[in-house]
């Protein structure tokens, strides 16, 4: 039987992102993004223990920019032999969308345009805009629970909460279930934020499986009486009569679930970790709240809240003089792109009226995310009553600590007073 120790040997020897974290580049990634697009911007990366078709990470904005359109490259991570050959070894958050979650994060056409044409039907501006009220509602409840302690931990009271509970109404659990329900989330978001198979993995299971079980029963209640709201929507919705499987909507849910509580969390908690470091530029936006929506646009590009997205070769190709193998897997740099001084000026300068403002934060071409007028709207919606209930906001730790995935970039907390 293996020891802990041989397993965390293991592990440590295979590891998809060690450049990414070592030499400060989970406190300031982008100073190493800017020293490989500089010198190395098609990088083939070194993976201990492995030496089948390479592992290549880009971190120009037009390599990027057109990777995330180009068919030639595969959503589905399973084509990458590194994946395929050690899908056991993975981290967390991509095993849960390689094995046995497969949605429209990670598959292709025609499968991928056929999920996305009836889960689109769903998930439309209307319904999206319908939510303001309760999205507000639910800010304020949170914000109440500590607006009279005269400090909080930003990500423990709203950031990974308020997510939660939106998706929990949208998907249609009923309100005595919040609570389970976010639990659940909490849980599964901690493990797909380490990097690697550990501990915290085991951890997740009975929350995901919880959650699948518990989610399985409302899709199976739905079918048999619908109401309104996401689930029974997409339940609803059809193409040339071809309705979401069962499975289907289960990993559809999962995705909604899981994507869109990552972004928004690690939204709230970067954006305003960047806005208490950058004082002139949070003046500026409280004198002119109409700033609000480029501000939240500049929050994305410039700490974003996923870094970087994966691709696997379908077929050898060549990307600026540099052979890729069919079955190689690419690391698009989200966040590098985004910060390209080709395309943005002064990109390590905050600014929240930045136009134009062309970033990849939520990426781009046909896999552009599905859930980013929500998490638009959580975001303008949190940063708003954070500004104006708490005036005198400032932080209480100097240098908060990130989670230790590169990929998934958030904080562990943030706190502050006022």
């Amino acid at each position: 039987m293996e020891t802990s120790q041989e397993a965390r040997q293991t592990t440590e020897e295979f590891d998809l992102f060690l450049p990414l974290r070592s030499r400060g580049g989970l406190e300031n990634p982008f100073a190493v993004y800017s020293l490989l697009r500089t010198v190395r911007p098609v990088m083939r990366m070194p993976v201990r223990g492995y030496d089948g078709p390479g592992v290549w990470f880009l971190t120009r904005y037009d390599d990027v920019h057109a990777a995330l359109r180009d068919p030639r490259l595969s959503a589905d991570r399973m084509r990458a032999h590194i994946i395929r050959e050690n899908v056991d070894r993975l981290p967390a958050f991509i095993q849960q969308t390689t094995r046995n979650v497969r949605s429209m994060l990670n598959v292709d056409p025609p499968d991928h345009t056929r999920l996305r044409k009836l889960v689109n039907k769903a998930f439309t501006p209307r319904r999206i805009a319908g939510l303001r009220g309760c999205i507000e509602a639910i800010v304020d409840e949170l914000l109440a629970a500590v607006v009279d302690q005269g400090h909080m931990d930003v990500i423990d009271a709203l950031a990974a909460p308020l997510p939660a509970i939106v998706i929990a109404e949208l998907l249609g659990v009923p309100p005595e279930d919040h609570r389970r329900f976010k639990a659940w989330a909490s849980t599964i978001v901690a493990g797909l934020g380490e990097p690697t198979v550990g501990a915290r993995r085991v951890s997740t299971e009975p929350a995901m499986q919880a959650l699948f079980g518990y989610l399985a029963d409302v899709i199976a209640a739905r079918r048999a009486e619908p109401r309104d709201d996401l689930i029974s929507a997409m339940i609803q919705a059809q193409e040339e009569d071809d309705a979401l499987t069962d499975s289907e909507l289960l990993s559809t849910s999962n995705l909604l679930l899981i994507a869109g509580h990552e972004t928004t969390t690690n939204l709230i908690g970067n954006g305003l970790l960047a806005l208490l470091r950058e004082p002139e530029e949070l003046a500026r936006l409280r004198s002119d709240m109409a700033l609000l929506p480029t501000a939240i646009e500049e929050l994305l590009r410039y700490d974003g809240p996923v870094q970087a997205t994966i691709r696997a070769a379908r077929e050898d190709i060549e990307i600026d003089g540099h052979e890729i193998e069919e079955g190689a897997l690419l690391l698009l740099g989200i966040g590098a792109a985004n910060h390209d001084p080709a395309v943005f000026d002064e990109p390590e300068r905050l600014d929240v009226a930045r136009d134009p403002n062309p970033h990849l934060g939520f990426g781009f071409g046909p896999h552009f995310c599905l859930g980013a007028p929500l998490a638009r709207l959580e975001g303008e919606v949190a940063f708003r009553a954070l500004l104006e209930r708490f005036p005198n906001v400032r932080l209480q730790d100097e240098a908060p600590q990130y989670r230790p995935n590169p990929v998934l970039r958030g904080l562990e907390s943030l706190s502050v007073s006022f």
